[in-house]
């Protein structure tokens, strides 16, 4: 299978208590947007990512140093205490500030992608936007070892996470990231046409919930300039672990979300 099906009308994101055992300090800041049309990055959004690049460049950082930064270092202790390596795996955010450090530019995939990088480099987290079309629900939670998982961009060949690896799983046996945030899966990939996303911002270090809700509002901010405007926030840490997002149909004023 390499397509979610549509019809679910809510998505139910929830932190599974052993995760939080292992890193009380995690933090998962999302974003469902119900409905929106992915295309090439505007010139706002283009000029976020750049200006991005542009500040990491300007700071001199070497593949130590971007080690270091705040955001990233917890995480590197966050994948020790969940048993990965972080320098065979780094996280999302480590590994896009360390291609940048190096004087590189990231390739420019599609406004949502984009953005969610320029974040990403800002904050020093790892932000990501999955297309979550048909999903009733995704957990972070340790596999059992049974999960499927397709590897982005070559979803014919199948991986099963490890046992206890954190992952982002479904009710169906699916697992959609691996190693925590250090790859996403195909079937979440976010790419041209029209899509139900969510945007995740995730932390793992002391007073991380400030940095998540700033960041947070960065992609808000231009999520206005890219959709019409409709969405849901919610915030989840050891004191709220789960939330049910709307993500198909009209999201009327009730929703109380927007920002």
């Amino acid at each position: 299978m390499t397509q979610l099906s549509d019809g679910v009308d809510t998505l139910t994101v929830r932190i599974d208590d052993r995760v939080l055992t292992a890193v009380p300090h995690y933090v998962l800041g999302v974003i469902a947007i119900p409905a929106v049309e992915v295309a090439p990055a505007p010139p706002a959004v283009s000029a976020l990512l750049t200006a991005a690049e542009d500040a990491l460049h300007a700071a001199g950082l070497d593949k130590a140093g971007v080690a270091e930064l705040p955001g990233i270092a917890a995480w590197r202790e966050a994948y020790r205490a969940v048993g990965v390596n972080p320098n065979r795996f780094p996280c999302a955010a480590e590994s896009i500030a360390r291609r940048v450090a190096k004087g590189d530019r990231l390739p420019r995939i599609n406004a949502l992608v984009d953005l969610c990088n320029a974040v990403s480099l800002g904050a020093a987290l790892p932000v990501a936007p999955c297309a979550v079309d048909g999903l009733a629900d995704l957990v972070v939670r340790p596999a059992d070892g049974t999960e499927t998982y397709l590897p982005l961009g070559t979803p014919e060949a199948p991986e099963q996470p490890e046992p206890g690896e954190v992952v982002f799983a479904d009710a169906d046996g699916r697992a959609h990231s691996r190693r925590w945030n250090w790859r996403q899966g195909h079937l979440v990939r976010t790419d041209l046409g029209r899509h139900r996303l969510l945007l995740t911002v995730e932390s793992a270090h002391p007073g991380g919930r400030a940095e998540v809700t700033d960041a947070l509002a960065r992609l808000a901010a231009a999520l206005d300039e890219l959709s019409d405007g409709t969405r849901q926030e919610a915030v989840l840490d050891g004191a709220t672990t789960s939330a049910v997002l709307r993500t198909a149909g009209p999201v009327g004023s009730d929703s109380g979300s927007r920002s």
